[in-house]
């Protein structure tokens, strides 16, 4: 197997991300134009995040995607380095992609806690999968 397979979802991972990012900003800016918010109320953390509340989903979600991504792609990393990228380990980093894209529409859309909630915890399933294969199989 192409061991390189294994960076095709972290690319898509790293973009849903970026797109997520551009995301936060059309919410932002639009809601900062209709609201005809004063930028001087951002400069506060706490008066920001109070003022954005409205539209705090993509933001959030940005914050989360720099979270638990963190051990895939440093899993993805390892795998590649020692050459352990096998069928099994892709299909579960693309699922693994699959469920974080889930999560990341859900929470930046509509937000409903309990899909978010089930999806996040499915993604945590996968990727605790994962690292346990690679202990186990080590």
């Amino acid at each position: 197997m192409d061991q390189q397979q294994i960076f095709e979802p972290v690319v898509a991972l790293v973009f849903l991300t970026l797109l997520v990012w551009a995301f936060m900003y059309y919410k932002r800016l639009g809601f900062i134009r209709k609201q005809k918010l004063d930028p001087e109320v951002l400069k506060s953390k706490f008066e920001g995040e109070k003022a954005l509340a409205p539209v705090a989903g993509p933001s959030d979600n940005l914050k989360n995607l720099f979270e638990m991504p963190v051990l895939f792609y440093l899993l993805c990393v390892v795998l590649f380095l020692l050459g352990r990228v096998d069928g099994m380990f892709l299909t579960l980093a693309w699922t693994y992609v699959g469920l974080r894209t889930m999560h990341s529409l859900i929470q930046s859309t509509y937000n409903r806690i309990v899909h978010r909630f089930s999806v996040y915890t499915l993604s945590m399933f996968v990727l605790i999968w994962m690292w346990l294969r690679f202990v186990v199989t080590g």
